[in-house]
């Protein structure tokens, strides 16, 4: 939203007035305004800190303001944090707005669930665990309400396909919304209770711990992108053919996983694998990969060191998993003809095979200084057509789907489809199938 379009301010205005809308009947509403004001001023607090010091939102006391008050009470909680913090992106408005509009819409409608299910009165009475049951679904009503709304700013303001908008948004908030809801839920019936407010606050004690420990594994993680930058920018460095490369093979290695159905600890991992799978070029000489000519036998095996070269430098990379075996074993071919080790069908690791019709494909078409780039049908059919002789065909009609799904990979060195910027003049694999010639003029 550096530039805003047009169409993303309408997007805001709207929300804005939906917001202004659901609070319209406040004037007739019976509240305890004491604890109206508590609860913004500690939610305030809260977001104050938590986007300072960790980063991210705090949606504890929100939903305890959702399972309390009023629907048109709850849906003011969240608006004097929106609208006093620091704005840090101009236009900073309609940033501020959207910032207050969008929380007040979710609580709103998570109030609205909570008492049309009797929510209020089973946190009155301490009742549960019927008080789950409204309490779970006013979470699920939260959680749709932000996505709808967070898939639509992608849409109007980034300009994101609406097939991909929403892809993921619901799955990736429910659990950590749902942990949040229940320390709000604990809030409220202790708010109830004879204890009052102050017994209230104690749960977010529990809370704080859980966001320190989740600061430091974003640290950690942090570190560790940082590392994979490092290395990925020295191998552009190194070769200037190879920039983009990495980042779409990365890009189109999460693709397959994910139509593969593999849970996203793998797909971290196998995006990992593809962005580093060449990273031993590093111990290659830069003049056999910026070699215009063909190379010698002797300068193509200096090549192909170059996954146990990879594989060695990350070798002591623990967080890399079996991302480290994707980079040792991304040329080997399922009749046994690839290489370091000549590995055959299911000797090569899943996550190799995946690499290795990632790294075709993106081969395949990018312009190269010998031929220019291959339509993505035409690279899909080669792919298709050297499956089981060299490709895992499960991975290439992975790929095959998710790219009629989402479209080509895209990074931010190069297009999508058709003609990319130029990669690596060593990087493309001869695509073989049974009693065929190579299909590509290669040099690997």
């Amino acid at each position: 939203m550096e530039a805003v379009p047009a169409r993303a301010h309408g997007c805001v205005a709207a929300v804005a007035l939906l917001a202004l809308l659901c609070l319209l009947p406040l004037p007739t509403v019976r509240a305890p305004w004491w604890a109206l004001g508590l609860l913004c001023a500690l939610y305030a607090v809260c977001e104050h800190v938590v986007r300072r010091r960790f980063g991210g939102t705090f949606y504890p006391v929100l939903l305890a303001g959702a399972f309390l008050l009023p629907p048109p009470a709850a849906a003011l909680v969240a608006l004097p944090a929106a609208l006093l913090s620091p704005v840090e992106h101009r236009p900073a408005l309609p940033r501020r707005v959207w910032r207050a509009a969008r929380p007040a819409l979710a609580v709103w409608g998570a109030a609205e669930v909570n008492w049309a299910l009797g929510g209020r009165d089973a946190v009155v009475a301490s009742d549960f665990p019927y008080a789950l049951l409204p309490a779970g679904a006013a979470v699920l009503a939260f959680c749709l309400v932000l996505t709808a709304l967070d898939g639509g700013i992608r849409v109007l303001a980034l300009g994101v396909p609406p097939r991909r908008a929403w892809h993921g948004l619901l799955s990736r908030s429910l659990a950590p919304v749902a942990v949040h809801g229940l320390a709000g839920l604990m809030m409220a019936v202790l708010w109830r209770s004879p204890y009052g407010p102050v017994a209230a606050l104690l749960v977010l004690l529990p809370m704080w711990v859980s966001w320190w420990i989740f600061a430091q594994y974003h640290r950690e993680r942090a570190a560790h992108q940082a590392t994979i930058r490092a290395l990925v920018q020295a191998v552009d460095i190194k070769d200037g053919y190879t920039r983009g490369h990495s980042e779409r093979v990365g890009q189109a290695s999460v693709m397959i996983a994910r139509e593969l159905g593999m849970d996203e600890d793998r797909v971290e991992v196998l995006r990992f694998a593809g962005i580093l799978h060449d990273v031993g070029k590093l111990g290659v000489p830069t003049r056999l990969l910026r070699k215009d000519g063909p190379l010698t036998p002797e300068e193509r095996r200096i090549i192909e060191l170059h996954p146990e070269y990879g594989h060695e430098m990350v070798r002591g990379i623990s967080f890399l998993g079996e991302a480290r075996a994707a980079i040792l074993h991304h040329h080997e071919r399922l009749d046994g003809s690839g290489y370091p080790y000549g590995l055959v069908g299911a000797q090569i690791p899943e996550c190799a095979r995946v690499v290795a019709v990632a790294d075709a494909f993106d081969a395949m078409t990018s312009t190269r200084s010998y031929r220019r780039a291959r339509p993505v049908e035409a690279a899909v059919t080669e792919l298709e057509r050297c499956a089981g002789a060299q490709f895992d065909p499960r991975m290439v009609a992975a790929l095959a789907r998710a790219l009629a799904r989402w479209g080509c990979p895209r990074s931010s060195e190069g297009g999508s489809g058709g003609e990319r910027q130029p990669t690596d003049t060593t990087d493309e694999t001869p695509l073989r199938a049974p009693g065929r010639q190579p299909a590509t003029g290669t040099r690997r």
